[in-house]
């Protein structure tokens, strides 16, 4: 889905500052638990999936490869929550497929073994609502014991114990609360006017044991429990991977749902904020995960390697075609509906940064280049370029990502960065982390400047 201004809320109440970004293959937190209980636990957390049709486990608990708890997403995007040990196995598998990349969800898994009620003793919510709809559902025995709650258990966030199936995306607000079978209500509600399930305060939580709290506010210790225990410890992970794309705030990404169906094996990472393409056609890539009929709005790229087509399109022009688009080739060449316009400034070279501002009210749009605006050195002086002629039949803009004439490599900023950032600027409410100061009156790509905005 593409998001727009209409299906997205300005304020939410209590508001998620940080989110962690997991890159599918090496990156996860863990922990080892202390001797506890093994009957009654509640795992919750925010995801926004990045990589789909391959398995991803969001937590785990592991003591061997035929001992272990874990709730993950299969390869074929159903979700798994599943016991599996000498005479436990309980497993739930959902029928729903989760393959919205675009959008955050909270997921919600609880225990309770002691339930009289056998589909009660494990439950799984989506965004405040019971999953009901399973295409396995093998329930816990009465009074079962978990594979959790001793020494020789790892607690595991963002991977499967064994290694394999790391989590590819984003995780916000988790938390494992041991001993308790909490509901929904304890972590979010209903907006009262959207409908849209929201993250609460939790304070007063309790969390026992072996519970812990991630609230992912400390770059330089990714894995602090905020509620004062035992941190998780880091593997794979870096204070780049600490994000502002948030279960109250969500940023744009690029959308691997939204390829030139003719361009096979680009690469996406660094939660779809990377894309390297592989093809030799000037129309492979992708687009934003969202998109803007009005408002002005900025956005940075850098150039990991020099030759790419990266610009704004409309969203009912065709990925694969020149139609619509406007683009500029290495950062120097102007390119409207694929024809030659104008060149300005130097070749990109790989680590340059491309600024893109593109005014939606006045039909404008203009570029940077390492921070020299088109037409002049500030953003006041530059001559924006006039695309009157192009919106007709066009209403709704994205931005663009593609290829060259050969391979390329880009990284896309929308706000929130998948490459370290020297100096730090916002947009003027304050959101996102820009290389280069943003023009005055244009945003950061993300729901809230949306519903303001878009």
């Amino acid at each position: 889905m593409i998001i727009l201004g209409t299906n997205s809320i300005k304020e939410t109440g209590f508001n998620v500052d940080n989110s962690c970004r997991f890159d599918g293959s090496s990156s996860y937190l863990q922990k080892t638990y202390a001797n506890g209980q093994n009957k009654t636990f509640s795992i919750s957390t925010w995801v926004k999936r990045s990589e789909l049709g391959d398995a991803g486990a969001i937590w785990s608990s592991y003591h061997n490869a035929t001992n272990y708890l874990t709730l993950a997403f299969k390869d074929d995007d159903a979700l798994r929550f599943q016991n599996v040990s000498a005479g436990v196995n309980m497993n739930f598998t959902t029928n729903r497929l989760f393959r919205d990349v675009s959008a955050w969800m909270h997921i919600l898994a609880i225990v309770d073994t002691t339930d009289g009620t056998a589909g009660d003793r494990q439950q799984i919510f989506i965004n405040g609502v019971r999953e009901t709809s399973f295409s396995t559902s093998n329930a816990y025995a009465l009074n079962a014991a978990a594979e959790l709650g001793a020494t020789d258990k790892e607690n595991i966030v963002g991977r499967h114990g064994s290694g394999a199936d790391y989590f590819d995306g984003y995780m916000a607000e988790h938390f494992f609360i041991d001993g308790l079978a909490l509901a929904p209500t304890s972590f979010g509600e209903f907006d009262e006017d959207s409908g849209i399930w929201k993250p609460i305060d939790v304070s007063g939580l309790t969390f026992g044991t072996n519970g812990y709290y991630l609230d992912f506010k400390d770059s330089a210790n990714l894995g602090n429990d905020a509620n004062g225990g035992t941190d998780l410890t880091e593997s794979g992970l870096a204070a780049i991977d600490q994000s502002t794309d948030t279960c109250t705030n969500n940023f744009a990404t690029l959308n691997p749902l939204n390829v030139n169906p003719s361009s096979a094996g680009d690469t996406f990472s660094e939660g779809n904020l990377k894309l390297a393409t592989n093809s030799n056609s000037n129309s492979a890539g992708s687009t934003a995960t969202m998109a803007f009929t009005k408002g002005k709005w900025y956005a940075e790229v850098k150039y990991t390697s020099a030759t790419a087509w990266n610009g704004v399109m409309p969203t009912d022009a065709t990925i694969n075609g020149d139609t619509g688009r406007i683009n500029w080739y290495q950062g120097r060449t102007l390119y409207l509906s694929g024809s030659n316009t104008a060149n300005w400034g130097s070749v990109v070279s790989a680590g340059d940064i491309v600024g893109i501002a593109l005014d939606m009210d006045n039909f404008r749009v203009t570029i940077s280049q390492s921070g020299q605006w088109w037409g002049g050195s500030s953003f006041n002086q530059a001559q924006p370029h006039t695309f009157q002629a192009l919106i007709s039949g066009y209403d709704t803009w994205t931005f663009l990502c593609a290829s060259g004439s050969g391979t390329s490599t880009s990284e896309w900023n929308f706000g929130s960065p998948p490459y370290a950032i020297s100096s730090g600027n916002t947009d003027g409410d304050g959101y996102g982390n820009f290389e280069y100061a943003v023009p005055s009156g244009y945003y950061s790509l993300n729901t809230k400047n949306l519903a303001e905005y878009g």
